[in-house]
């Protein structure tokens, strides 16, 4: 059998490094398009679950400039009108060209996953944006067939499922596969500029944080004859039933826990929390209006995390910090970097002490910009531990709200509930994880009747 020289054998991982610093010389020399016509050059896309977030996220990833030509290659959903959806608004969206998705890499089903990724090559990216319940299987066989992950948050419903995650993330340590979670803020040039202040102390000892995200109220109506359903549950459950997407609260304020963890450099010891429904409330889901949640680090540094749905009320969507030496501001509505620094406690944009240089892109645009350089330059990128913290911490906050107790560190690592123990195998003939009364109202959860660890 012929063999090719050592010197001449080149992996594709290594094709991907010197490409993509050739595409960024080739752009200097205005020779960028014939970079992107080398098809072993382009780093492939298989989208699982087609809705507006990982729609969204790739047009991220085919935003990205200058790092060498990415696409679209597979799409897999549970529904054919799903995938015509996302690739028709790609295709409105000026990226025809970067969408190739042939009829016969589009794949329908609970398998579809399986051979949207068998589709990929080392150094492509498998795109885990379905809700959180399956999302642990997803990655877990991305990573066994060396493939690359994004995965979108929340990162699984449940702690048994966020420790198969995590188990998934050592495997991928061990193979070089790159895992980004989508945990955008991190990548923001504005808060990692306040966090190296914060570090070197110009802020004093961090004594206090405050996170918010209060808005306006999104009930579940009655969910109708398919209520007790998988197929209905997983229609109408996305942020209404647990098992789902974990829930209101954890699928849209584990950013602001997330960048509470970031600012203190270390994950809560404990947490106690309150929780209740509005009045005259009809919401058939499961979640609760209010949550107040107060978190406590080693050295005995408080978090205090709101989160609302109620009309009629004042709206709060950032991140808070107050330092012995002053207070700053972290985040903004809807994830804005609205970064500064004041000259005492108060947040007043009167007195502001300082602000960094404004962000250039969004923080989605950062990631993937950072995600795809990692990937040409084959660099060490594996999100998936910190990810799975950030999770555990926003689910202990939720444990605690819904079991009134105190809930500890120690217990959501030792935890290995899980609401759906059959996501291997779920089909839409699978028996419901939870089931909703004659009236199509579903359990909430009640202090010493709720079980959730």
């Amino acid at each position: 059998m012929h063999q090719t020289p050592l010197q001449d054998r080149t992996t594709r991982r290594e094709f991907l490094q010197r490409s993509g610093a050739l595409a960024t010389g080739a752009t200097l020399l205005s020779l960028a398009p014939a970079v992107h016509a080398a098809e072993d050059n382009t780093i492939r896309l298989a989208l699982l679950g087609c809705g507006g977030r990982g729609t969204g996220a790739v047009i991220d990833a085919l935003s990205v400039k200058n790092q060498g030509p990415v696409e679209l290659y597979a799409a897999a959903d549970l529904y054919q009108r799903a995938i015509d959806n996302s690739v028709e608004h790609l295709k409105q969206q000026g990226f025809a060209e970067k969408v190739n998705v042939p009829k016969e890499r589009q794949f329908v089903g609970f398998d579809g996953y399986l051979k949207a990724v068998d589709t990929l090559r080392p150094g492509d990216i498998a795109m885990c944006t379905t809700r959180a319940y399956i999302r642990p299987v997803h990655v877990e066989y991305a990573v066994r067939r060396g493939i690359n992950v994004f995965m979108e948050k929340p990162f699984a419903s449940d702690p048994g499922s966020l420790h198969r995650l995590l188990r998934a993330g050592e495997e991928a340590d061990k193979k070089n596969v790159k895992i980004l979670a989508g945990l955008q803020c991190r990548h923001s040039p504005a808060r990692q500029a306040l966090i190296e202040k914060i570090r070197n102390g110009e802020m004093g000892e961090i004594t206090l944080l405050r996170a918010n995200r209060l808005e306006g109220v999104g009930w579940m109506g009655p969910p109708g004859d398919g209520a007790n359903t998988i197929e209905g549950q997983l229609n109408f459950g996305r942020i209404h039933l647990f098992w789902v997407g974990s829930g209101h609260m954890v699928d849209y304020l584990i950013h602001q826990i997330d960048e509470c963890c970031w600012i203190k450099d270390a994950w809560p010891v404990s947490c106690i929390g309150m929780a209740g429904r509005a009045a005259n409330s009809t919401d058939c889901g499961q979640n609760i209006d209010v949550y107040s949640m107060e978190y406590t680090y080693a050295d005995g540094t408080k978090a205090f995390c709101g989160f609302r749905r109620m009309n009629s009320a004042r709206n709060d969507f950032a991140t808070y910090i107050h330092g012995t030496k002053c207070a700053a501001q972290f985040s903004g509505n809807v994830h804005a970097a609205t970064v500064h620094m004041f000259r005492d406690q108060r947040i007043d944009n009167k007195l502001i002490a300082w602000t960094p240089t404004p962000d250039e892109v969004s923080p989605w645009q950062y990631e993937w910009n950072h995600f795809i350089e990692s990937i040409r330059q084959d660099r060490p990128h594996n999100e998936c531990r910190r990810a799975v913290y950030s999770d555990l911490t926003t689910l202990m906050g939720r444990a605690a709200c819904h079991t009134g107790q105190e809930v500890t560190w120690d217990q959501m690592m030792a935890s290995r509930f899980q609401f759906c123990d059959f996501l291997d195998t779920i089909s839409f003939d699978s028996p419901v994880p939870v089931r909703a009364d004659e009236d199509g109202q579903f359990p909430v959860p009640v202090p010493g009747m709720w079980t959730e660890l």
